[in-house]
């Protein structure tokens, strides 16, 4: 039996290329649409525990959400 087959790890490796482009880009436009914060100098400089909570949830539901249309 062939465990690793070339084919599936070559479309592995262009999905989760993909998923990390598309998830990259989306986090980028949603710091852009809050124009009031810096979300990244919020958490890293500031250490607001609120706004970390809140980028950690818009995290996994983008995650969520490329992972399903990649999958499906």
């Amino acid at each position: 039996m062939d465990y690793i087959n070339p084919q599936f790890l070559i479309n592995s490796l262009i999905f989760s290329i993909l998923g990390v482009i598309v998830f990259s880009l989306a986090f980028i436009i949603i710091d852009k649409l809050t124009p009031s914060v810096d979300l990244w100098k919020e958490v890293c400089e500031k250490q607001n525990m609120a706004v970390a909570i809140v980028v950690a949830a818009m995290c996994l539901g983008i995650a969520i959400i490329v992972a399903a249309s990649i999958h499906g």
